[in-house]
């Protein structure tokens, strides 16, 4: 019995490794695109902060009248979370060569 000569693939300057061919479980595939979803979800519900908390959601609404927050920069900000969530959920779906 001789071990197989595998390749390992290092990928953010070796600080992750894994062997050639290794394929993903599909729980952790399922697991990515729920995250990436909740994290999207999560953005969108408190972009402007907890402004319907009984407790200080008058404080919240009072600060967003005073600093203005910028609609644009979070829709932005948005924009990027969904490219990122994108480009992670491609790499973990990505066929193993």
């Amino acid at each position: 019995m001789s071990p197989d000569k595998t390749e390992i693939k290092e990928y953010a300057g070796g600080w992750i490794t894994e062997r050639e061919g290794t394929r993903i479980p599909g729980f952790l595939k399922l697991a990515y695109v729920v995250i990436i979803v909740s994290v999207i979800a999560y953005f969108f519900m408190y972009m402007n902060g907890e402004v319907d908390s009984p407790s200080r959601g008058h404080l919240v609404q009072a600060l967003n009248a005073a600093t203005e927050a910028s609609a644009a920069l979070m829709y932005g900000i948005a924009a990027l979370i969904v490219v990122y969530g994108v480009i992670v959920v491609a790499f973990a779906l990505r066929k193993n060569d």
